[in-house]
């Protein structure tokens, strides 16, 4: 039988036990609760990163992107413009693409400037090539384990749709209907993809593509890959854009997405990634600031 101080060293054991537990999940240890893991130069290697913006979001969402998730892959991470800005390209260490594209949110524009990212993805020697917007936030951790499963020699087109079923066009010879994913979410594209890419993308040639379909820049890149090379959408249920309800997504399933949005969603009066709130909202509007101590927090800048 057991004596007395073992019994209280056993009830001991067990209140430190459930101690922990409610440290972890309801409250201090909810930072801990977790391994974190940031990615090595090797994790990184051939990833290249192309983040949309325009010069008017370079002193909110761009710094929110630099203080944040930049810094775990400085090296793998180009922000493509539409005007010239020395102290941006010096922070970035010289990570700033100027496009000649318009800084109008338009369909010209933005399809202008995806072929500025895709002219940079065949520019360098890329393993996968990912675009994000400037309202995003990306898990580098989880990008990079999702694309280490994956063979960058086989052709992959990686994404979310927003759209419930595929898009059709007929206002070009043949019919169509594809899927594409939606580049407020974010997308990845395999080496063996961007080399069949190439001709239509070269001088121009996908802004000409998106002029002659009349299409955004996501559903014109979608009917590119899709139906002209035959290569479906592999979809990724974590790649989020802000059309979601972005705090529906389970606190314990954060580590295991890759990208977040913020905002866009009229009836919803803050539409972002419920985690806890590390800084005040003038500071850190979308929250990323946020998340980012959420899930790096030996990275997090307090």
């Amino acid at each position: 039988m057991r004596t007395t101080k073992q019994t209280a060293c056993v009830i001991m054991a067990l209140l430190a036990v459930i101690l922990i537990y409610l440290l972890v999940d309801k409250g201090f240890g909810h930072y801990s609760s977790q391994i974190e893991h940031v990615p090595t130069a090797s994790d990184l290697d051939g990833l290249v990163i192309a983040v949309k913006t325009t010069l008017k979001f370079h002193e909110s969402r761009i710094r929110d992107i630099i203080d944040t998730w930049f810094q775990l892959a400085p090296n793998n991470i180009y922000f493509v413009t539409d005007t010239p800005d020395a102290k941006l390209n010096e922070i970035t260490g010289g990570k700033v693409i100027v496009s000649d594209c318009s800084n109008a949110h338009t369909r010209e524009g933005l399809c202008c400037k995806m072929n500025a990212e895709l002219e940079l993805f065949l520019s360098q020697k890329t393993r996968w090539a990912c675009h994000f917007d400037d309202d995003n936030y990306v898990n580098i951790a989880e990008l990079v384990r999702v694309l280490k499963r994956l063979d960058p020699q086989l052709d992959w087109y990686l994404g979310r749709p927003s759209t419930m079923e595929p898009v059709g066009v007929d206002s070009i010879p043949g019919k169509a209907k594809f899927w594409f994913a939606t580049g407020g979410a974010g997308f990845c594209l395999s080496k063996s993809l961007l080399t069949k890419m190439s001709s239509y993308v070269r001088d121009g040639g996908f802004e000409e593509l998106g002029e002659l379909l009349r299409l955004p820049d996501d559903v014109s890149l979608g009917y590119l890959i899709e139906h002209l090379l035959n290569v479906k959408l592999t979809v990724l249920d974590k790649f989020h854009s802000h059309l979601e309800d972005l705090d529906e997504i389970n606190k314990n399933d954060i580590r295991k997405q890759i990208s977040f949005s913020a905002g866009g969603r009229p009836k919803i009066v803050k539409n972002v990634v419920s985690v806890p709130e590390e800084y005040i909202v003038e500071d850190d509007p979308q929250r990323f600031r946020s998340l980012h101590c959420f899930l790096y927090r030996k990275h997090c800048q307090r």
